[in-house]
């Protein structure tokens, strides 16, 4: 017997399909997360370095990498990755009148070496 499958099109916020609550924030810091951990990784740090740069310990950037992100603020990611080597622009503007809703993403760029 086969049972039928039921799907569901995402929202593009996994967060919100979830049901959590403020889904922008914990997308946008989702993104910032990975693009802290990529930087990391890409300049073959590992995370004893990568805490001691950021001045946090191992264990922070062991639940940063992880996605254990409630003990993080926007703004100290923000720090982290002006740390890194990034600079971050926060860009508002009026919503497309085609959406319903205004939004807060994360526009990433791509990092080289």
């Amino acid at each position: 017997m086969t049972e039928e499958i039921s799907i569901q099109r995402s929202s593009g916020n996994v967060f919100a399909d979830l049901g959590l609550a403020n889904p922008d924030e914990l997308l946008v810091k989702a993104e910032l997360a990975r693009q802290i951990s990529e930087i990391i990784a890409k300049q073959e740090m590992n995370q004893v370095e990568a805490a001691a740069l950021l001045g946090v310990d191992q264990p922070n950037i062991s639940a940063l990498i992880r996605g254990k992100l409630s003990g993080f603020s926007t703004e100290r990611l923000f720090r982290f990755l002006n740390v890194l080597g990034c600079d971050v622009e926060i860009v508002v503007k009026l919503k497309p009148k085609s959406q319903t809703q205004a939004q807060t993403k994360v526009s990433s760029y791509v990092l080289e070496n």
